[in-house]
């Protein structure tokens, strides 16, 4: 049997999932967890990055105690966060999460040297004050120090490929969520680079996803031999890989990827970088195959992630799910608006909200989950309503991938809010589309086509 083991990192867990095919069927396993939660290093929010390694080869260990030895290896993550090497390779202060509120106000100093119009027509990204763009600027501010030693930028997953096996490459989908990275020609933008006045030399060349980083690294102490191998590095690609799609030929349905973050788009072969769009908040992400996922971020379930660990995980999320179907409550709130995006009480900030807008405030967990998930639906009728306007057509198809996709509740009011034909599945969309990249580079596949129709034989 051929083994191939996907690394998922999300913004608040980890996951090690293997993936074998048997019988035309794709099967996984997942054979490790664990928890990722900012620290806090000298009052910045961070990502635990030495623990988090630790976790990824104890992880990788357990495939050979049970005796299922992963012919390749490859992580995925969130984007945007970064780790940066001195010449000698050594790690250059903390591995910062986007949560951190370090670059405030760098986008109004990113404007005046080229406007918000430029860089998007540039880079097709959104302009977001946590894009890795902004916290370069901001760390030339705060810590110029740091920049002056660097030599190498690389993003979460590929800092731990480089400490599971000693190489450093950069990965296509994860670079395009730096705002550095030109649409057109798929590779850094030295203008960008060169009027914000950051160091070229820490951007090395861009690799694609399928490539080979190396072998694992003896100091690892794994016990086995086998390849690290970039998938699509940037979680929504990976899980935009494995969405099997109803009218794939015909482009009428949408993905929704649902997690801490719920991203909501499109595949298309190229680029789409108008006043329009920029407007309307979508970006122009990297997807596999030199695809571009077209999307719009929203708030996602981190609000419930949030709610939930303020009330000491005394819910599971099942438990707020059935809660917020009996809550009798109407109150919705704008999920775009940045207070919720790292409050001090993300129950506190719902509550004035609603009060604000003269809404009923919320005092039960099923209420407050009830708002969040109507809130959620509006959002993502908006999105597609956005959508339709700018491509001309109708959508008639949402896939709702991802962790949020086990919601019934927020499923049927997203349907209901849309008027779309809600497709959920599969759970683990990120895992299984970074082993999917692995299997089409192992030649199990022979085409993102022909993994995509396993997928939707193997959910069925």
């Amino acid at each position: 049997m051929r083994y191939f083991l996907a690394i998922d990192l999300g913004a608040s867990s980890g996951r090690h999932v293997l993936g074998w095919l048997a019988d035309g069927v794709l099967h996984t396993e997942v054979i490790h967890n664990f928890k990722n939660e900012i620290i806090h290093i000298d009052g910045t929010m961070c990502w635990d990055i030495d623990y988090l390694f630790v976790e990824i080869v104890s992880g990788i260990k357990k495939c050979g105690s049970i005796g299922k030895i992963p012919e390749t290896i490859a992580i995925d993550s969130f984007g945007v966060d970064f780790v940066l090497l001195d010449a000698d390779g050594k790690r250059i202060g903390s591995a910062v999460s986007y949560r951190d509120g370090r670059t405030t106000g760098m986008e109004q100093i990113a404007f005046e040297t080229i406007t918000e119009a430029q860089m998007y027509q540039r880079t097709g990204t959104i302009s977001h004050n946590f894009n890795t763009i902004y916290q370069l600027l901001a760390l030339q501010r705060q810590s110029p120090g740091l920049l002056d030693r660097a030599h190498s930028l690389l993003m979460i997953p590929e800092y731990l490929n480089y400490m599971l096996t000693g190489v450093k490459m950069s990965e296509y989908t994860n670079a395009t969520t730096t705002g550095l990275l030109n649409s057109q020609i798929k590779d850094w933008d030295d203008a960008i680079i060169d009027a914000f006045g950051l160091p070229r030399r820490i951007f090395g060349d861009i690799y694609k996803p399928g490539d080979v980083v190396g072998e694992l690294s003896a100091s690892t102490n794994i016990g086995f031999p086998t390849k690290v191998v970039l998938s699509t590095s940037h979680d929504t690609a990976s899980a935009v890989v494995a969405t099997p799609f109803v009218n794939e030929k015909t482009g009428s349905s949408l993905f929704l990827s649902s997690g801490t973050w719920s991203l909501l788009g499109a595949e298309i072969n190229a680029s789409i970088s108008t006043e329009n769009a920029r407007s309307m908040g979508f970006s122009n992400e990297g997807g596999y195959g030199g695809t571009i996922r077209f999307l719009k971020n929203i708030m996602g379930m981190w609000m419930l992630q949030s709610v939930k660990r303020e009330l000491d995980d005394k819910h599971s999320f099942p438990d707020l799910d059935a809660m917020a179907q009996t809550a009798q409550i109407d109150s919705i709130v704008d999920c775009a608006d940045g207070r919720f995006f790292a409050p001090t009480s993300m129950m506190a900030e719902i509550a004035a909200a609603c009060a604000e807008s003269g809404q009923q405030v919320p005092c039960t967990p099923g209420e407050y989950a009830r708002i969040i998930y109507k809130s959620l639906a509006v959002c993502y009728h908006k999105a597609i309503a956005e959508m339709e306007a700018l491509f001309g057509k109708e959508f008639t198809h949402l896939h709702i991938i991802g962790g949020g996709s086990q919601s019934k509740f927020l499923n049927t009011l997203t349907a209901e809010a849309t008027g779309k034909e809600v497709v959920a599945g599969p759970v683990e969309a990120t895992a299984i589309g970074n082993i999917a990249v692995q299997m089409i580079a192992a030649g199990v596949f022979s085409d993102l086509a022909s993994a995509r129709n396993c997928i939707r034989r193997s959910s069925s």
